[in-house]
């Protein structure tokens, strides 16, 4: 039996059709040439019994007939997004594309509200970048904004971790921050410390157990007292350095998850007369633009940033886009510089 006219939504044609929402979408909404004749049937058909009536906004949108696509960053501040930001309003502009940002202020569930009126907009796509959160009901209520955006006929990429229905670039998190213990210890490091940013930030998350692992295949331990959670900025860095040298630890080598941290961190050290690297050492990860101003210079985990809004912004424009969500890798390659000298 059919439902009535304006009760059926596209995701209730992908399911009866048992096809993928971004399927459906190119088939009703008129994209449909990379799509096999069996599966436009199925889809038309579902649509038939269900009585759905594509929208005029979403066959607009699928059909690229907005230029807008909206990017949502969590802090615009940070280098680390700034330079994805910049790197993708590059690649937009010989396409004509406008780029919307938005910053979150570090708020998750400003996700799901920043995509919601994206779709309202008609935007012609979305990307999301930054870390995603252990909250389950905002990933849950962004998941479901994601779905009806794409249902409308927008397009949806990510820098994050592979949690969403949406292309993404994947940094390996863990793996980098392995290596990069693994290094640190080759240096003769024993005595280390962790500033881990945010406890329900799954790339704090990663990063700190990656590092974890790589002290382990080492030989060396991690101290439970030796991880100081912090906000994910320069502010919460020099905190956890400051909460760190409170607690007396007898530590030779701080790691910071992100850059930021790493800075504030110095700051704090220099604050309570440390000198670096003799007295303490420290490194990061990222390889923010901003470090060239740093002394001593920072050992961090490169992160291509550049190449994370190119190939985001790439998944945006493929004019053959998979049905299903495509991940694409980036992992990490240790930098090693003065402010972790090898210990004698």
């Amino acid at each position: 039996m059919s439902r009535a006219t304006g009760k059926v939504n596209l995701l209730d044609v992908a399911r009866r059709a048992g096809v993928s929402l971004a399927t459906a979408s190119r088939v009703l909404n008129g994209s449909a040439r990379n799509v096999g004749e069996d599966l436009q049937q199925r889809v038309r058909s579902a649509a038939e019994q269900l009585n759905y009536s594509p929208s005029a906004p979403a066959q607009a949108m699928a059909r690229g007939g907005t230029n807008v696509v909206g990017l949502v960053v969590p802090d615009i501040s940070d280098p680390y997004f700034s330079t994805t930001a910049a790197s993708i309003m590059r690649v937009a502009e010989p396409h004509e594309l406008i780029i919307a940002l938005s910053s979150t202020q570090r708020r998750v569930e400003r996700e799901a509200e920043y995509v919601a009126a994206l779709r309202r907009q008609r935007a012609r796509g979305v990307i999301l970048v930054g870390s995603r959160t252990t909250n389950a009901r905002h990933e849950d209520e962004l998941r479901a904004e994601l779905e009806t955006f794409i249902a409308s006929g927008g397009r949806v990429a990510a820098i994050s971790q592979q949690q969403l229905p949406a292309d993404t670039v994947v940094i390996e998190n863990r793996a980098g921050a392995r290596d990069l213990a693994e290094t640190l210890a080759g240096l003769g490091y024993r005595r280390f410390a962790v500033l881990a940013g945010p406890s329900d930030l799954v790339t704090a998350r990663d990063r700190v157990a990656g590092f974890r692992q790589g002290l382990k295949r080492s030989g060396v331990s991690l101290d439970t007292n030796d991880v100081i959670t912090g906000e994910f900025t320069r502010d919460g860095g020099y905190d956890a350095a400051v909460e760190l040298l409170d607690r007396d630890r007898d530590v030779e080598c701080v790691f910071a998850v992100n850059d930021v941290m790493a800075v504030g961190a110095i700051a704090a050290f220099r604050d309570r007369d440390l000198r670096l690297p003799e007295d303490i050492a420290v490194a990061g990860f990222d390889d923010i633009v901003s470090l060239r101003d740093i002394w001593p210079p920072l050992t961090t985990v490169r992160i291509p940033l550049e190449r994370l809004g190119e190939e985001a912004l790439g998944f945006i424009l493929d004019e053959q886009p998979s049905d299903r969500p495509r991940a694409r890798r980036f992992r990490g390659e240790v930098i090693v510089r003065a402010s972790t000298p090898r210990l004698s």
